[in-house]
């Protein structure tokens, strides 16, 4: 049984609080991480079209023995330059990740990045609305968007995400971006939840901490997210780290410690700017 508590979404479903992603892991090493993520007692796996890695987690998923109804399983929608972001290409896209999965459905698909000076986000969030009223997807939201762009597509859809997946961290917590989702009923999911490993972990604020509850650092850092409302996906491809990743339901921070961790808070990004992003 997951020790994995869930998060009530505002459609109504769940989602496992702490799940595992598969970014920057090659596919065939995917098959082999996702394998002993499940075996550890995960139950939420997040992928994309275009971390190319869809196929070697669906091989995990379907090894696993594991029945569907207890997974949840995230993907995202690749909005690229290639092409207008029509319905059919949207569809088109969607039947090509679910192949590759090799699942009927999905618990929940994203669109990736809004690239809003294209604008195609309206009509890829209009065929998404469509396909969770197929029963293709059961919960839709999107990733990286700002206040503008959800305020724009809850107004012209009357359909709010589910869930929005940013970049969250101590060194970049987006406090006005959470305080919006909680204000509109929209999870906030954290990618790079560690950092990328850019010295975040070194941090010797995290690490009198982590000597404090005799945790690691990584620990203390996910125990923050969950502590603070976050929905998180951390990744690794080591079973000992895997492990370790999902053992913080069992140690609390206190206000001292959530105080200390909200100081370290610099408002800088490491990924890019959803208002500039716009590549490949």
């Amino acid at each position: 049984m997951s020790p994995v508590p869930n998060v009530t979404l505002s459609d109504g479903n769940t989602v496992p609080q702490l799940g595992f992603g598969v970014w920057q892991v090659p596919d065939d090493e995917s098959f082999t991480a996702v394998t002993s993520a499940l075996s550890i007692g995960y139950r939420s796996i997040d992928t994309a079209a275009i971390y190319g890695n869809e196929a070697g987690t669906g091989r995990a998923i379907a090894s696993s023995g594991i029945a569907r109804d207890e997974l949840f399983v995230t993907t995202k929608l690749w909005n690229g330059t290639a092409q207008p972001w029509t319905r059919d290409a949207v569809f088109f896209e969607f039947e090509a990740s679910l192949n590759r999965l090799g699942l009927d459905y999905l618990d929940l698909y994203l669109i990736h990045w809004p690239r809003a000076m294209r604008e195609d986000y309206l009509a890829i969030w209009r065929a998404f609305a469509e396909l969770r009223a197929d029963g293709r997807v059961k919960s839709i939201g999107v990733s990286n968007f700002q206040p503008a762009q959800l305020t724009r597509i809850i107004d012209e859809t009357g359909v709010v995400p589910v869930i929005n997946q940013v970049e969250v961290h101590p060194d970049f917590a987006q406090p006005e971006l959470r305080a919006f989702h909680a204000e509109h009923g929209i999870v906030t999911e954290a990618w790079s939840p560690l950092g990328q490993g850019r010295g975040l972990l070194d941090d010797p604020v995290l690490g009198r901490i982590a000597e404090k509850h005799q945790r690691s650092t990584a620990q203390v850092v996910l125990r923050w997210h969950l502590q603070v409302g976050n929905v998180v996906i951390p990744k690794s491809v080591t079973p000992y780290r895997i492990r370790q990743n999902i053992e913080v339901f069992d140690f609390e921070l206190d206000a001292d410690d959530l105080a200390a961790i909200a100081g370290l808070d610099t408002g800088n990004r490491l990924g890019p700017n959803p208002d500039e992003f716009d590549m490949g």
